[in-house]
């Protein structure tokens, strides 16, 4: 095989500062990077032998940012949590017990889970936040599907909850973790707290010092909803983000996750310090965190602030779905009556480049330009959606093409070709999913949330009318409780 390939004939949508489209062009990949672009016959010319993927009549764009996707417990358990109760319910009765019970085959087969729906969705690169018990199995499972990933382990110290441990231990393991996986390969790690109020102020400084020290990033969760600002009236008398700054542990290096709930002292914390946020429409809007209500992303976004899209868990944001991400990101922002809202231009940007700037990667990744990785997605234009064709940017965000998704490139290697995946069996994963589930759910007690009746056909008994159900009582079964567990 050779070291060149050439993705040829596509209208390339280059995300660079010009934001130019290249109709019918062709991109040149030398050594997993962006060699050249041009047209196919000077491409041709210039790399004589190159491997070729026709992309003819496709749109082609940069891989999609995921900054804030949980990889853990949640594809084993999807849509089994109830939407009819609080966050802190969905997380600290049904989610957190689930990630305490995973071993690290669970880990594994839930990160290739979501890094191969990921995929397929046209994402190339995810940052997870921190909820892997078993982080080295998670990067093994990672990088067997080939997506780019950031992560590391549990980080929090307060007492009485699955993982905790005292400072130096959490930051001895963080530590352990970027030894040994690096700062700069296709998976390598990251600082990652819980954060909330569930951190002490010395794990935050230490964190802090650490990334500096190993010259790594870190990321951590902070005001999703309102639940953390008590907390911190209480421990300091400040809001979250400004105890944060008064910890000297804001900056450039940290990605927040969530930030929704600023007053104008935090927004300011935040600009001043170059602080990055991932914000996670969909998981707000699922979880009722009141994003409508208090979000303060565009603001930051119009004031020069560093802002990504995320998708959160597949209990909350549901699919690691970017382009979807961008929608309900613009969408909301029209409908909430933003003094300048973002457009689907801008939503798309938060996707790819700005995303890329976010997380700290904006001169590798997050744009077709020459030098850059050649993370690339090849979108079949064939589909309805696509038909006729319009503006990118808007079909892109609006239209939420992720379904027509046909070829994936990470680092120029082809990671997703013609819908299917090329480095993993995604028939054997679906039933390892399915087996460890099953084993999951019976080590936890927990029966997974059903609205409704399930009857085996089988046992129908027939009636005028239609077929006669036993009444059934609904009750959401969290961890704790026995009896009745089921595999889904």
């Amino acid at each position: 095989m050779s070291d060149s390939l050439l993705v040829v004939g596509g209208d390339v949508v280059t995300m660079a500062p010009g934001r130019e489209v290249l109709t019918g062009a062709t991109i040149a990949v030398v050594g997993g990077r962006i060699a050249a672009l041009g047209t196919a016959e000077e491409m041709r010319l210039r790399y004589p032998g190159a491997d070729e993927l026709d992309a003819t009549g496709c749109v082609v764009t940069p891989g999609m940012i995921n900054a804030h996707q949980h990889t853990t417990a949640d594809p084993l358990t999807r849509s089994g949590i109830p939407d009819d109760i609080d966050s802190q319910q969905a997380i600290f009765e049904w989610a957190v017990p689930l990630h305490s019970a995973h071993t690290g085959g669970d880990d594994e087969i839930s990160a290739m889970l979501t890094a191969a729906e990921s995929l397929r969705r046209g994402v190339t690169t995810l940052i997870e936040p921190g909820t892997v018990a078993h982080p080295l199995r998670v990067a093994a499972g990672l990088k067997r599907t080939g997506i780019r990933a950031r992560l590391n382990g549990w980080g929090w110290d307060a007492e009485g909850l699955p993982f905790s441990a005292p400072a130096d231990e959490v930051l001895a393991r963080q530590e352990e973790l970027v030894r040994a996986l690096g700062t700069t390969d296709r998976v390598s790690a990251w600082i990652t707290l819980l954060g909330h109020d569930l951190v002490s102020d010395a794990l935050f400084q230490g964190a802090a010092a650490l990334a500096e020290r190993l010259d790594t990033r870190m990321t951590w969760h902070i005001s999703p909803g309102q639940n953390d600002i008590p907390g911190y009236a209480q421990r300091s008398g400040n809001r979250p983000v400004v105890h944060l700054q008064k910890l000297g542990v804001l900056g450039p290096r940290l990605l927040l996750g969530h930030a929704v709930w600023l007053d104008d002292d935090e927004v300011d914390a935040i600009l001043e310090t170059d602080t990055a946020v991932a914000s996670s429409p969909g998981a707000y809007l699922r979880l009722g965190q009141g994003f409508t209500r208090a979000a303060r992303h565009v603001e930051l976004i119009r004031r020069g602030g560093r802002v990504a899209l995320g998708c959160d868990s597949h209990n909350a944001g549901d699919v690691p779905d970017i382009l979807r991400a961008a929608m309900l990101f613009t969408g909301l922002s029209l409908d909430r009556g933003d003094a300048e809202p973002v457009h689907a231009h801008e939503a798309l940007a938060l996707a790819t480049i700005d995303g890329a700037r976010a997380i700290g990667l904006g001169d590798e990744i997050g744009s077709i330009e020459i030098g850059k990785a050649a993370d690339l997605v090849v979108f079949d234009t064939t589909d309805p959606v696509w038909t006729p064709r319009g503006d990118e940017a808007l079909q892109l965000v609006w239209g939420m093409p992720s379904h027509t998704v046909r070829d994936v490139l990470v680092d120029g290697e082809i990671v997703v070709r013609d819908q299917q995946l090329q480095l993993v069996d995604y028939d054997d994963l679906r039933q390892c999913a399915a087996e460890n589930s099953h084993h999951l759910l019976r080590r936890t007690g927990i029966t997974p949330f059903r609205r409704w009746p399930r009857i085996a056909a089988a046992e129908l008994e027939l009636a005028p009318g239609g077929p006669a159900a036993p009444g059934v009582t609904v009750e959401h079964r969290a961890a704790g409780q026995t009896g009745g567990s089921a595999c889904p």
